[in-house]
């Protein structure tokens, strides 16, 4: 069974930084892409970042320039490190990965909360 575990969330101040990390368990399938995303109270869930298998990546615009993805594919895990935050970018941030089979398969994590005090 295919599991993905974010971690790292937590409080911080406005203008501090935070690391989560995701690490996906259970296949033995290749992934394609991986990513972050986030929903806030009242709020649609928005991609934040995302990374391909080449290692390019796209950022939402209200991110770009704070966040960075990363991920490690040998040890199945995406980063994304998180600078310069904002009390607008509180919100549940949910890891996502697309599994290629002989369909893609897509897969979420159950989520880690960042909190950022003004």
């Amino acid at each position: 069974q295919v599991q993905l575990v974010e971690s790292g969330g937590g409080l911080v101040q406005a203008g501090g930084s935070l690391r989560l990390s995701c690490v996906v368990s259970g296949s033995t399938l290749s992934i394609n892409a991986m990513g972050w995303y986030r929903q806030a109270p009242g709020k649609q869930r928005e991609l934040v970042a995302i990374i391909f298998s080449g290692d390019s990546t796209n950022y939402s615009d209200s991110v770009k320039g704070r966040f960075t993805i990363s991920r490690d594919n040998a040890k199945n895990m995406v980063y994304l490190q998180m600078n310069s935050l904002k009390p607008e970018d509180t919100a549940s941030y949910y890891c996502n990965a697309e599994l290629q089979g002989t369909s893609i398969y897509r897969y979420w994590g159950q989520g880690t909360q960042v909190t950022v005090s003004s």
